[in-house]
């Protein structure tokens, strides 16, 4: 009888440590889910359409080691370049939020990897983890500061250059390039405008790019599209013959001054600083028919300018059709030019001659006084260089996008 109670006592001291042990066993860490807005990534088939401005929630199955939640051990990655993306990591219990500093590129895939680093307050590491996701939308490159889709209004979808109803002149909207593309801005050539305020903060910048889409119809003079105080910001134009387009952007020298560096011209006649051409132009594509690619057809026009290299780009339909090198720009005595110590872009406007406003289907708004008298040059006139098209997808960033960028653009969002 002794002998049995003894036994059961063993047994029943022997479960409870059992019992004791697997109750203070570590959880594994695991992720449980993990969720950008409402789209759920945490699924074996790699989601599309997720929001470019959306945080992405992760709840694990236990809490979480905050000092290993760092960018060392989660990292967002952009596919199609490899750049890691910069984000706010907080975390808090089993929960980790993941902050992008901007919002990503539309129409782009993105993995997001969380390493062996990250821990568990247990001091568990986590089997690595690695989910894939495709942003809403045609390709457009992450760091938009301004964009126009002009989905029945003239408004910023993204930031605030949004215009008074006062600064809405003679505006329509019609069906853009296709389906996908939705509506565009239609300007009558004669009066329509659009104008914005404070366009200095869009141009006050190291590196630059400017792209859109344009639609040119025959008016019977040239063809002002875009325009921030004319050359004393930038202006885009297209020749009444659709032979040749140009942009004058105003530089800052570093030195307290600023200018032009001269116009940057793409006529199609592949003239370089080999052949004839400008010393400074180091690529010129040849095209002997560009009136047919520009006259009354959809064409997307991408302007960049590179403050590290010191170069300026004009890329037609994804492809890049002008180079300009300011490093290369030299007075006659062969010296180095102002244009050489360039190191961004900068408004240089003063009131009246042009108003700090941006303008679409004008190169300056109505206030400004530079070339008010003259036919060609005054809004007043209607046989002025009014735009008469359609415009879709202005875009500008201040950065300098890359070649694989604008094609890609291109590509995603061509009729």
């Amino acid at each position: 009888m002794k002998m049995n109670r003894l036994i059961f006592g063993l047994l029943l001291g022997t479960s409870f440590l059992l019992f004791s042990c697997n109750e203070d066993e570590p959880t594994p860490l695991t992720i449980a889910t993990i969720v950008a807005g409402t789209v759920d990534l945490n699924t074996a088939t790699a989601p599309v359409g997720v929001p470019v401005n959306a945080s992405i929630t992760v709840t694990f199955s236990t809490d979480v080691n905050t000092t290993t939640a760092t960018s060392a051990n989660i990292t967002l990655t952009q596919d199609y370049d490899d750049t890691d993306i910069p984000m706010d990591i907080q975390a808090s219990g089993k929960t980790i939020t993941l902050i992008p500093n901007a919002a990503l590129g539309n129409g782009a895939l993105y993995v997001l990897d969380f390493g062996a680093g990250l821990l568990s307050t247990d001091g568990l590491a986590l089997t690595p983890v690695s989910r894939s996701f495709t942003t809403e939308g045609a390709f457009a490159p992450a760091g938009v500061i301004a964009y126009w889709n002009f989905e029945d209004n003239p408004n910023d979808v993204v930031g605030d250059y949004d215009p008074a109803t006062s600064g809405i002149v003679d505006i329509t909207y019609v069906a853009s390039r296709n389906a996908a593309a939705g509506k565009a801005v239609s300007f009558n050539g004669t009066t329509s405008i659009i104008e914005y305020a404070n366009g200095d903060a869009l141009m006050n910048t190291h590196d630059f790019t400017l792209s859109f889409w344009v639609k040119a119809m025959e008016a019977g003079h040239g063809h002002f599209v875009i325009g921030l105080g004319a050359f004393h910001g930038f202006q885009f134009e297209l020749q009444g013959d659709f032979k040749g387009f140009k942009m004058p952007v105003n530089f800052d020298y570093g030195d307290g001054t600023s200018g032009t560096g001269g116009d940057l011209v793409y006529n199609g006649d592949g003239k370089t600083k080999d052949n004839d051409g400008w010393k400074g132009t180091t690529f010129s594509k040849e095209n002997a028919a560009l009136d047919a690619t520009l006259k009354e057809k959809w064409a997307h026009i991408t302007y960049v300018y590179n403050s590290t290299s010191k170069e300026r780009m004009f890329y037609l339909n994804g492809e890049l059709v002008q180079k300009q090198d300011h490093n290369l720009w030299t007075d006659d005595l062969g010296q180095p030019t102002k244009e050489a110590g360039i190191v961004g872009l900068t408004y240089g406007g003063v009131a009246p001659e042009v108003i700090n406003e941006l303008a679409f289907g004008f190169i300056q708004s109505r206030a400004g006084t530079l070339w008010d008298t003259e036919g060609w040059g005054g809004y007043d006139f209607p046989t002025a260089n009014h735009f008469k098209g359609q415009l879709d997808d202005i875009r500008i960033y201040h950065k300098a996008i890359t070649a694989n960028e604008v094609l890609l653009m291109y590509n995603s969002e061509k009729p």
